[in-house]
């Protein structure tokens, strides 16, 4: 059987592959502790289950719009008014099943054959592999530890060609929590105004899982100018610990939501319809369900990040945002490799290293466009953490 040339240019989630090897080990009865999975360890708030409960019952389980239901779309625009400033009409709205397709949507229906989209790596998994489904190129810039995991106005105008279609913006950060300050997205914004053609995708599913005191801005906080070549993506997933739910927003240009409803309507058509009047709570109701998250995820962090530090041969930020530790690992796999620990000087070999000898599984940072680097979430227990980090210590020792 021969398969597409589509598929054979892309590869598995290496989070999820991760995740699934981990599963399989702790099923053999190996204890493992997996920090590779990307979601809130909080259960989903019980005013947000109570309304799904209640739409079942009152048989809430038919078709709705593809575009998504009135009132979660109401709720979405009220959302992106109240928090962002923004100002949409629902038919700028699209709800999809999760981040994950919103930003599928948006490259099938906005990408040609040839069309360069500028991804800033450290990226999320996904980004380079949806954009090669829809035939772009994705055009890496590598932008290291070194200048805190954002990308340069000069990197950005350095990256843009004739064929530059989209430029992709993720604060907060996965894999690396980086945020973007408000002067910094003025700085890409200047860039960005000198090229209309370029649409800004900017992601901001990790909006609300803020760290210490930063504050978050989008693109359109900077220029509210570039409202017309800029879309943004968002989701209930990890503010509401809602992952499995499965919702995602878009908000953006008309002609642009509607080609991706187009898209949207051929493959999964709407969202399922109870976990959107799941999200039309979550989004209408309380938003003081989220204090304790970030609590818990403020304390983890400072213990993950003074723990990675105290290691030889790691170094690790403290994250603006979202719940990863973004760890730099270069000089301990040198080392690892010339004692022959491990058969290569790459971060895959430290991961396996880790996951089959010391039982802790870690997403290597080539994953994520980044050799020699490694992300754990901390979306899980102290306890776990104290017992991961250890075991990682002693790994390294």
């Amino acid at each position: 059987m021969e398969l597409s040339n589509r598929v054979n240019a892309i590869k598995e989630s290496p989070t999820l592959a991760i995740t699934a090897k981990a599963g399989k080990l702790k099923a053999e009865g190996k204890d493992v502790i997996a920090l590779a999975a990307g979601e809130p360890d909080f259960d989903t708030p019980q005013h947000i289950k109570d309304a799904a409960i209640e739409a079942i019952n009152k048989g809430f389980t038919k078709y709705t719009p593809v575009s998504g239901t009135p009132g979660l779309k109401a709720a979405i625009v009220a959302k992106f008014k109240r928090d962002n400033g923004v100002e949409y009409k629902p038919s700028q709205i699209l709800v999809s099943v999760g981040g994950k397709q919103s930003f599928f949507n948006l490259c099938q229906a906005f990408i040609n054959p040839g069309d360069e989209v500028i991804v800033p790596a450290p990226y999320w998994v996904s980004y380079p592999d949806i954009v090669i489904i829809a035939d772009g190129k994705p055009v890496i810039v590598e932008c290291g530890i070194e200048q805190g995991f954002k990308l340069s106005p000069a990197q950005l105008e350095a990256a843009i060609t004739p064929k530059t279609k989209m430029v992709v913006l993720n604060s907060p950060s996965n894999p690396t929590g980086a945020v973007y300050t408000l002067e910094e997205l003025k700085a890409l914004g200047e860039v960005l105004k000198k090229h209309p053609q370029i649409l800004i995708a900017s992601d901001d599913m990790y909006e609300h899982v803020m760290l210490g005191d930063t504050r978050f801005f989008n693109i359109l906080n900077a220029c509210p100018e570039l409202y017309d070549q800029t879309i943004l993506l968002n989701g209930v997933s990890k503010a509401y610990s809602m992952t499995g739910w499965r919702i995602g927003y878009a908000g953006g240009p008309e002609k642009l939501i509607k080609a991706m409803e187009n898209v949207q309507s051929q493959s999964t058509s709407n969202p399922t319809s109870i976990s959107q009047v799941a999200a039309e709570a979550a989004l209408n109701g309380s938003q003081d369900c989220i204090k304790p998250m970030l609590e818990a995820f403020n304390a983890r962090q400072k213990f993950v990040v003074d723990a990675f530090n105290a290691i030889p041969g790691l170094k690790c930020l403290t994250a603006g945002g979202a719940f990863y530790a973004f760890v730099d690992a270069r000089e301990a796999i040198k080392r690892l490799a010339a004692a022959g620990t491990i058969p290569a000087a790459t971060d895959l070999a430290l991961g396996n290293y880790l996951l089959e000898q010391h039982m802790v599984a870690v997403v290597p940072g080539s994953a994520f466009g980044s050799e020699g680097y490694f992300r754990i979430s901390f979306a899980t227990s102290m306890q776990n953490l104290e017992k991961a980090l250890a075991r990682i210590a002693e790994a390294l020792a």
